[in-house]
């Protein structure tokens, strides 16, 4: 049973929240929209949205949770948004940006080069890349991207990490 999916959603002021054609959008300095999952509906009174699922089935229940959380986190992306840290360990690894390109060199015997999506900003500082925007879902794909370019490896730990990632590093190979 949901406990989150009965929760109402409070909708921040400046933002304006349309239900039409099995979709929510919700516009502020952007404009996002999802789409309503299968078994709930959505219903806006005054300044709080509530998911109203159609039975109590568990597939129901779960649906309800997951339109809530979905529909929030528009909610929050648009008022405070949403950023992601990575780091760059290891000797020669780097990164530049150049308008929405980003370039890394990652010890390979070519650059790396990423077109950064419309609506995420990407900003390099020494070897901390940040990612941010208003879409979450958007933002984690991006981060895990760049990370992919060059997972950290577990005997240096050389690679792109995320900020807080802790790394457990093996012990090498003992002579004797």
């Amino acid at each position: 049973m949901s406990r989150i999916g009965k929760r109402p959603v409070t909708i921040p002021k400046g933002l304006n929240v349309t239900v039409a054609n099995g979709m929510v959008t919700v516009e502020g300095k952007e404009k996002l929209s999802v789409k309503i999952p299968p078994l709930v509906s959505v219903d806006v009174n005054d300044s709080k949205l509530t998911v109203v699922r159609q039975d109590d089935s568990n597939r129901s229940s779960a649906m309800q949770g997951l339109a809530r959380n979905l529909i929030n986190n528009m909610m929050i992306g648009l008022t405070a948004g949403f950023k992601k840290e990575l780091t760059i360990v290891g000797v020669g690894y780097r990164a530049s940006l150049a308008g929405s390109t980003l370039t890394m060199t990652l010890g390979y015997s070519h650059p790396i080069v990423f077109e950064v999506p419309a609506g995420v900003k990407v900003t390099v500082k020494d070897a901390n890349i940040s990612v941010e925007g208003a879409d979450k879902q958007a933002v984690g794909e991006v981060a895990a991207t760049i990370r992919r370019f060059r997972e950290p490896e577990p005997y240096k730990g050389k690679g792109v990490r995320y900020a807080d990632e802790k790394i457990v590093l093996k012990e090498g190979k003992s002579v004797g």
